[in-house]
């Protein structure tokens, strides 16, 4: 089975680029990278070293819900370009295990499909996930920190 992963929607990352406020209403941390460490959530490339940074709350959810996490994202604090939906793994995921998770269309984690895996077996293991009709997407999150990283949906 094809997937696709998304980077964050241009609009709500420009909003936040462009001085708006985090999830919990606050301004971002601004920082300076050193090049290491810093994968941005909409161009899903690594802040090269000497550019800025934000660091920021946010929910990959619509609305509030039991489901639906919050937690630390780093965006390029210039505006950046979200490459096209792509079967690729997103060059940014560098460590060497992501926790993923299905979710269906309303937001619910899917029990069951959660598991750490190596991130070489991402794209297997979201295709398995997603062989379930239940299952809407997978999000990738930081196995260590829990931070959101990437969506994964059917084509």
């Amino acid at each position: 089975m094809p997937i696709r992963f998304h980077a964050l929607p241009t609009d709500e990352v420009r909003a936040v680029q462009r001085g708006g406020p985090d999830f919990w209403g606050g301004a971002p941390d601004r920082a300076i990278s050193d090049g290491d460490g810093v994968p941005c959530r909409h161009c899903l490339k690594p802040v090269p070293a000497g550019a800025a940074y934000l660091t920021l709350a946010w929910r990959p959810f619509p609305e509030a819900q039991p489901y639906a996490e919050v937690g630390p994202i780093f965006l390029c604090a210039e505006e950046c370009e979200a490459p096209a939906p792509s079967a690729k793994i997103p060059a940014f995921l560098t460590s060497p295990d992501y926790l993923i998770k299905g979710y269906t269309a309303d937001h619910r984690i899917c029990y069951g499909t959660g598991a750490i895996v190596p991130t070489s077996s991402i794209p297997e293991a979201a295709e398995r996930i997603l062989e379930d009709p239940d299952v809407a997407f997978v999000d990738v999150r930081s196995a260590r920190n829990n931070c959101f990283h990437v969506r994964i949906t059917r084509p």
